[in-house]
């Protein structure tokens, strides 16, 4: 595994003049909070790496050297978030092998499911929610790790070769810098939704202060700890606490039965913090009023709805590769404001 300054300087003249780059990360959302990248799996003509994140080499010098290639993923969107995230990289080029199997009209995608169809290679996937920051890695994890990505090059070349065949290669190739473009954004934060959580619907006003309390707590606890936020507290325990503390009914037996005192303590901070709000700045609850599309409305989506479906029989993929409801809905109601929105080999195909 590569872990030092050293190692990583004796790896860098492999990486820029790979002809090809296959890459891949395991990160750990299940057991950390934040998630972290947890390890860094590439191929090249040389052979299959690890990288270890979690040690103390720098890893500018691997993003600079990533930085010219196109790189050939699975499923990407998670891996170049991640990377946008927490190494500020955000790659030229990349073939994502899911996305190309989806475009050919592939039911099963998941990489197991291609590489046994195209290759005849069956992969182990028992590690897949292994804890990635655990080390040594054990001998099955590093295994499982390198076939992540050892065979990507060969599944790409069989992919890209159909592609061409079915003349879906640009489509590929503008939806894969598509997906770049949407992962390098930041996300949106709604400072006044994000700690609306399951239950928070049926709850009151006051026990919506309440439970707005509860989930800054928890979020500071969960920070604290590197733990997941539903470790320290569920949603649902969240919405009965604060409906119980505005009821002035007893907390103490919806409490998990391991938490510790301090939490205890802290804990009963935020919700008598959350009871002390005043009523003009309790939350407002969220009532939703959907807009009826009108008859011309759901005419022209109808219409749409059938165009695309058509198109998607024919070419034998997933319909909403073409377009989601979400999206018919919208060039239902204002096509000219829309149709921009679609990428060229999507808007072509709707017209």
């Amino acid at each position: 595994m590569i872990d030092t300054n050293a190692k990583l300087a004796a790896f860098l003249p492999t990486l820029k003049s790979a002809a090809w780059l296959a890459l891949d990360t395991e990160a750990d959302s299940l057991h950390a909070y934040p998630e972290k990248v947890c390890l860094i799996q590439i191929s090249t003509t040389a052979g299959d790496e690890l990288i270890d994140p979690l040690s103390k080499t720098n890893l500018n010098p691997l993003f600079d050297a990533l930085a010219g290639h196109e790189l050939i993923m699975h499923g990407a969107d998670y891996d170049l978030r991640l990377f946008c995230k927490h190494h500020k990289f955000v790659p030229r080029a990349i073939f994502d092998t899911m996305l190309a199997a989806r475009l050919l009209g592939e039911r099963h995608f998941g990489l197991s499911s291609l590489a046994e169809k195209f290759l005849g290679v069956k992969l182990d996937k028992a590690s897949q929610k292994a804890d990635w920051a655990r080390r040594p890695l054990t001998e099955r994890m590093e295994i499982y790790a390198r076939n992540d990505t050892h065979h990507l090059k060969p599944l790409s070349d069989k992919l890209k070769l159909e592609l061409q065949n079915k003349n879906r290669l640009g489509w590929h190739q503008e939806s894969c810098a598509r997906l770049i473009e949407e992962c390098s954004q930041p996300p949106v934060v709604d400072g006044d939704s994000v700690w609306r959580v399951k239950g928070s619907h049926a709850l009151n006003r006051h026990a919506l202060a309440v439970l707005r309390e509860l989930w800054h707590w928890r979020n500071k606890e969960a920070l604290a700890a590197n733990r997941p936020p539903f470790f320290i507290l569920s949603h649902e325990k969240m919405a009965e606490l604060a409906e119980a503390a505005v009821g002035r009914q007893a907390i103490e037996p919806l409490l998990p039965p391991r938490m510790s005192p301090r939490r205890r303590d802290s804990l009963g901070v935020a919700i008598r913090a959350g009871l002390a709000v005043p009523p003009n700045r309790h939350p407002e609850k969220v009532r939703h009023h959907p807009t009826r599309p009108t008859e011309a409305e759901m005419r022209r989506y109808r219409e749409l709805e059938k165009r695309r479906d058509a198109h998607a029989h024919k070419l034998g993929i997933d319909p909403t590769l073409i377009a989601s409801r979400a999206t018919l809905g919208d060039l239902a109601r204002d096509w000219e404001r829309h149709a921009p929105e679609l990428m060229n080999w999507q808007r072509e195909l709707m017209k």
